[in-house]
């Protein structure tokens, strides 16, 4: 006896499993969210809401966050006012010139021979310096800085990196020596829009260093940087 055919079910189809969603806190850090955050930090040392001290650890623990949850706690005792700034579109404009142009790093490389930078030349926002059996030269100067906050990355390996800067900047380092050796010395200035120049550095059997040069200073950015512009 033929038994009575049923009719077939649709098949239901699969539903993959719904994307891990990250939380704000765990998305990676940008080199525009790193400056958002250390512009508010110059804000509130110019108002005398951190001292020096504590806005140059501060400063320090910017370059080294890695994402925006740990960019956070370092506002999040400031007004609110500065910290909706961070949530912005962009950067503000410094009083001494227009923020440099988004791009790419300049790269200067040096492998069994040099590599220098020096006299008058706009700096840009970032810099990666390498030296691998050879030595780069960073000459800041004469530079013009365009916008406030100045990231250097030296690497150094069998090599040298030095950079020297006016002695009226911020200065400011973070880096590891194996065997061989890293060393910023440590500058703040008293003005409170005098460029920030931070270098972070690694070097394994060979050298960064970057200090003041004697006698070199920055001056008159406003009208320096709007005669190089022509404007």
């Amino acid at each position: 006896m033929d038994l009575e055919k049923q009719p077939q079910q649709p098949l239901t189809p699969a539903v993959p499993p719904p994307a891990e969603v990250l939380n704000g806190d765990d998305i990676r850090a940008s080199d525009a969210d790193r400056d958002r955050i250390a512009d508010i930090l110059r804000e509130a040392m110019a108002e005398g809401r951190l001292t020096a001290d504590e806005h140059a650890e501060r400063v320090d623990l910017v370059y080294r966050a890695k994402t925006v949850g740990e960019l956070q706690p370092l506002v999040r005792d400031l007004p609110a006012s500065s910290g909706s700034t961070a949530q912005g579109p962009g950067p503000r404009p410094y009083s001494y010139g227009p923020e440099a142009p988004e791009g790419p790093a300049d790269n200067l490389v040096a492998v069994f021979s040099s590599s220098v930078r020096k006299g008058r030349w706009r700096v840009g926002g970032r810099t990666n310096a390498f030296a691998l059996f050879g030595s780069v030269e960073i000459d800041l100067t004469e530079a013009l800085f365009g916008q406030r906050f100045t990231v250097i990355n030296a690497t150094a390996i069998f090599g040298s990196v030095e950079i020297r800067v006016p002695e009226n900047i911020s200065l400011r380092g973070n880096g590891t020596g194996v065997f061989g050796g890293f060393e910023v010395k440590s500058l703040e200035s008293a003005d409170p829009e005098a460029p920030v120049v931070v270098v972070n550095g690694y070097a394994v059997f060979g050298g960064v260093e970057a200090k003041p040069k004697r006698g070199k200073f920055v001056a008159d950015l406003q009208r320096r940087l709007r005669k190089h512009l022509g404007h």
